[in-house]
């Protein structure tokens, strides 16, 4: 997986890119979470959201938000970060221009990071957000929401509680032609702790059941379910 360097608006920004050998292959970036709590692209929730992303054929980039590892800058509570993610894209997109479909994929603080993402770039098709911080951060931005999307949470994690996510995730559900799965794995906490084979698993099965509708990896077609796993 080769490191990439690439520019940001207060300077580099550290990445991990793994291409694809096939040329239409879908993009996902990973957002990782919180900078100041221990927030890195190597946190073991974005590594094996990136690797279920790999294993369906896409061409992915994580990085570290500014101030973290070998990116410059320092911590700007959420507004440089979303800079650097749209700058993340940026580079994805022009390093495959012609990508089936866009994804963007966040844990935690980076889930935050990602949906506000949706709201500025309309070409990203689908989201994938792990325990989106919807007890700590304001998610009323996303009004309409702009893509359907997979949101996972843990139902015993401590840091954002089970039913803010769920709330969350049926305020979202209510609007027109948006398709929220979310899905509750029984006995995970905020990290996924001894969970993260049944989290790569979700995510390879949504994707699945995407290209399965679709016809095509990663391109957009609505569904809905909802699931609780034990």
């Amino acid at each position: 997986m080769p490191d990439v360097i690439i520019n940001g608006a207060e300077g580099r920004l550290e990445c991990r890119y793994q291409p694809s050998k096939n040329e239409r292959a879908p993009i996902a970036l990973m957002l990782h979470p919180h900078p100041q709590h221990g927030g890195t692209m190597h946190n073991k929730v974005i590594y094996n959201l990136n690797q279920s992303f790999v294993r369906s054929g896409f061409a992915t980039l994580r990085f570290n938000f500014r101030g973290v590892g070998r990116s410059q800058g320092t911590f700007s509570r959420g507004e440089g970060e979303l800079t650097d993610a749209a700058s993340a894209l940026d580079w994805l997109q022009s390093s495959n221009p012609n990508a089936a479909a866009c994804w963007v994929a966040g844990f935690s603080f980076g889930a935050w990071i990602g949906m506000q993402l949706l709201m500025r770039r309309p070409e990203i098709d689908r989201f994938i957000s792990v325990a989106p911080p919807a007890s700590v951060y304001d998610f009323g931005f996303l009004a309409p929401c702009p893509s359907s999307g997979l949101i996972l949470q843990g139902d015993r994690d401590d840091i954002v509680p089970e039913e803010s996510t769920r709330k969350l995730a049926e305020r979202l559900s209510k609007q027109r032609d948006i398709h929220i799965d979310y899905r509750v794995i029984k006995g995970a906490n905020h990290f996924f702790t001894d969970k993260l084979d049944k989290l790569s698993a979700h995510v390879h099965d949504y994707i699945a059941q995407q290209n399965a509708k679709s016809g095509e990896q990663g391109v957009r077609e609505p569904v809905r379910r909802r699931a609780e796993v034990r």
